[in-house]
């Protein structure tokens, strides 16, 4: 069998939607019905490669030009992506990939792999608010910035902040969460984070608004936060639990329980998955370096062990699918700026990125979860949704 036969052959397998691939001149029909899109594949992709890893091969084939979507990427990958559970993946063969180190040194390196490509760049597409996580889509026309601060604003509701509170958050970005809590509630908050560029663009923040009174943001180790010596109120910590790793998640609570006072609010918003799994090879080397996407029921679970009552849990599935599409649209829009910072190559892994997130979102194999607890039993908080 030629080689072209035998990736037919592979591909064959991923049929629940018709599409058409070309190449070598021949044009193949996979799926019954018209195609939902079309792969054009420019260079042979090795089965080696499909079966040690069939993202990385076909992520790795896209970034290299050797495939090509024919038409919408992300309406492609919306339609493929749902079968992700007929990928082949050689855990053994990926070990050091998938199976990184969670030392300090090393995963402030992971972290800073992907946070400090630059400011500048992360400007180019995100919203003013500089929010690199999933927005809060109140209406359907909301604009991104809308949406971002409509998300800050929901995620503060839920915390019952009043003025005077300590507010810690863990992983906090560029510091938006931060600088609204201080301004609309008068809360003394205190960041970390482990990017550099974070880091320095969020004290300038604080001193452009004048509120050095009320924040500090400092470069911190969630495991460094038990001999910080100071207590919270509330702890919030968004996008950040995906980068502690399988294993470490009750750690990373007891880091947060240590902080926080009896009675306290701990608000988790993260990416979440039904089952346990080990990460995504091609996410894992190109864009989130030692990433896992924790289960909701092993946070649940490591939560009732701590005596954590879970108050309110909240999935934004479909809002993260749609605040993907939003960055999208804006890096599309700076595309070319992005080639000149880089190259074409980096610009097409980001386009991909943010298209397969999107559509891994859309399709359910990721999730979204905002998790509300309290440290033991808090009996002052309303007893209705106060958000």
């Amino acid at each position: 069998m030629s080689e072209e036969n035998i990736l037919i052959s592979f591909l064959e397998k991923f049929d629940q939607y018709p599409f058409c691939v070309k190449m070598g001149g021949k044009e193949y029909r996979i799926g019954e019905g018209g195609p939902a899109f079309t792969v054009a594949i420019k260079k042979p992709i090795p089965m080696s490669a499909l079966m040690t890893s069939t993202s990385l091969a076909l992520g790795e084939a896209y970034m290299d030009g050797a495939l090509e979507i024919e038409g919408d990427l992300y309406d492609a990958l919306d339609h493929f992506l749902g079968q992700m559970g007929k990928f082949s993946t050689d855990t053994s063969a990926l070990k050091k990939l998938i199976f990184t180190s969670k030392s300090k040194k090393n995963q402030q390196k992971e972290v800073q792999s992907h946070y400090d490509i630059g400011n500048d760049f992360y400007k180019l597409w995100l919203d003013d608010t500089m929010s690199y996580s999933c927005g809060y889509f109140q209406n359907e026309d909301d604009t991104l910035t809308q949406a971002q601060m409509g998300k800050v604003d929901h995620i503060l509701k839920k915390l019952d902040l009043h003025e005077g509170m300590h507010l810690l958050d863990v992983g906090c970005g560029w510091g938006y969460l931060l600088l609204e809590a201080a301004k609309k509630y008068g809360v003394h908050g205190l960041g970390i984070t482990l990017s550099k560029e974070q880091y320095k663009a969020f004290q300038d923040r604080i001193e452009e608004e004048g509120l050095e009174g009320l924040l500090e943001v400092r470069l911190m180790d969630y495991r460094d936060l038990p001999k910080h010596g100071r207590q919270f109120d509330r702890v919030v910590s968004v996008g950040m639990v995906e980068h502690v790793g399988r294993g470490d998640y009750e750690e990373f609570m007891q880091c947060v329980q240590s902080v926080l006072e009896p009675g306290g609010v701990f608000l988790l918003h993260f990416i979440s998955a039904l089952k346990e799994y080990p990460g995504d090879a091609w996410i894992k080397r190109y864009i989130f370096p030692g990433g896992v996407v924790p289960s909701l029921r092993e946070i649940i679970h490591i939560a009732g062990d701590m005596r954590f009552y879970t108050v309110d849990v909240e999935s934004l599935r479909r809002h993260y699918n749609k605040t993907l599409l939003c960055w999208n649209e804006n890096f599309q829009e700076h595309r070319g700026e992005v080639v000149d910072m880089f190259d074409e190559r980096f610009a097409r892994m980001w386009e991909l990125y943010l298209c397969a997130c999107a559509a891994t979102f859309m399709n359910g194999i990721i999730d979204l979860h905002q998790i509300v607890f309290t440290n033991d039993v808090n009996n002052e908080l309303p007893m209705t949704k106060w958000y």
